[in-house]
């Protein structure tokens, strides 16, 4: 058993215990009232869902196993620059501790060896049109590679249900590996004119996906693709992909079809799409506006003629978090430190200085802060990948690591199937009486 399972499964059996444990004693207990309007409102903030690897707070952000980003941009292990590798938050979301530089390293080298794709995968993403938008073009290579799935063939040679997290340790291991090649791939492809690069035997994870996706040699393009990886890894379990992940493999379907699923829900414009959405909204500005140096003022007037035509700011508010998004705030501190000259990034940082206030006046938003995909795009362009509507794979392939540790979680503590109660209008009237 390699050292990751055997850690993982040590720790799942402890937590599976403690749960029973606290079941027993305190399952009968209420944990929140549920309201009509949060039936009608897509169950916001209804506690109904456990996930272990990552909780998000109002007030200080995502926290992985209880660690902010930016005590992990401290703690972790890191590459050749100063940002935590991805594998390190894989481990700690599985395990619940920072792991050592020889427990990365490991894991670096093990999925290497599992990154090799299924020629059929090639295939099938080259009978797309290279305008094809490239998270249809991920979503179905995806699915494609479950033909290699443990948990699928082991389920049909009778596996023991105490057997179904090690099946789906084995495919998220696999997938997670797959992943950076399979997108490089499709964006070398659809923009590139097919010059594909083959993966280094020698690089990280995250290192070698910027090394094969080719936009740039700079030693902080790798650096910032470690940063994207860790801060996009994982957001508890209601978002829309982390959610879709869970219901779909509570099913008992594989890690691939489940995540494959999880990509439809990220494909969406109110969720991963919101990343093409900023910078699509910047272009139009600096178009509009005829500079790629406004002022505030000039920025101030783009952003109210936006609101009063009806439209949002993309990238600003958040279900939950009430103060600046931390992720936003480490991807802002990495553009200070590497690339604070930059003309999309200093926009960047002046709509941060706008935006709020003009929210704030309007008097009912309750979130006036930027999310994550406020800065993004900004710092992918400045390296040369221009192509905003491969954003949301590059977050897709990082969302792999939380959903999928999430999900062997969910395997090793036999979690049920996922089966809310529905109600008609007829339902309501009547209750409402």
């Amino acid at each position: 058993m390699d050292p990751l399972k055997e850690k993982f499964l040590k720790k799942s059996i402890s937590v599976k215990k403690e749960i029973k444990k606290i079941l027993a004693e305190h399952g009968d207990k209420k944990v929140s009232e549920v309201s009509l309007k949060q039936v009608f409102g897509g169950a916001r903030g209804v506690i109904m869902m456990f996930w272990e690897t990552s909780l998000l707070d109002a007030e200080t952000g995502i926290q992985f196993r209880g660690y902010s980003i930016p005590q992990l941009r401290k703690k972790m292990p890191t590459g050749t620059g100063d940002e935590p590798l991805p594998e390190g938050l894989f481990w700690l979301m599985l395990t619940g501790s920072i792991p050592t530089d020889d427990e990365v390293k490991w894991l670096s080298k093990e999925w290497r060896n599992r990154s090799d794709i299924p020629e059929q995968t090639f295939k099938v993403i080259d009978q797309f049109p290279t305008d094809a938008h490239p998270m249809t073009q991920f979503i179905t290579a995806i699915s494609s590679m479950q033909t290699g799935s443990h948990f699928t063939r082991r389920y049909a040679e009778g596996m023991s249900k105490s057997d179904y997290w090690d099946a789906a340790y084995e495919d998220s291991m696999d997938l997670i590996a797959k992943l950076p090649r399979v997108a490089a791939y499709i964006y070398r492809r659809s923009f590139h004119n097919g010059d594909h690069i083959e993966p280094s035997n020698r690089l990280d994870w995250a290192a070698n996906f910027a090394h094969m996706l080719g936009v740039s040699k700079k030693t902080s393009f790798k650096n910032l693709m470690r940063l994207y990886m860790t801060i996009h890894a994982d957001h508890e379990g209601g978002n829309a992909s982390a959610h879709t992940m869970h219901l779909i493999g509570s099913t008992l379907s594989d890690p691939y079809l489940s995540f494959a699923g999880s990509m439809g829900s990220l494909a969406g414009p109110l969720h991963g799409l919101a990343n093409q959405e900023v910078f699509k909204w910047i272009m139009e500005m600096v178009e509009k506006l005829g500079t790629k140096k406004p002022t505030n003022e000039q920025i101030s007037d783009y952003v109210k003629e936006t609101l009063a035509a009806g439209k949002v700011i993309p990238g600003y508010g958040h279900a939950v978090l009430r103060k600046p998004d931390p992720r936003f705030l480490a991807q802002k501190a990495f553009a200070e430190r590497n690339i604070k000259n930059d003309d999309y990034v200093n926009i960047v940082w002046k709509v941060y200085d706008v935006v709020p206030p003009i929210l704030k006046s309007l008097g009912k938003v309750k979130n006036p802060w930027p999310n994550v995909d406020a800065h993004s795009g900004a710092l992918l362009v400045h390296y040369g990948l221009t192509e905003y509507s491969f954003y949301t794979v590059l977050f897709g392939v990082s969302r792999a690591m939380g959903v999928l540790a999430a999900t062997c979680w969910s395997r090793a503590l036999g979690a049920p199937l996922e089966r809310p109660k529905s109600v008609n209008l007829k339902w309501v009237k009547e209750f409402v009486k």
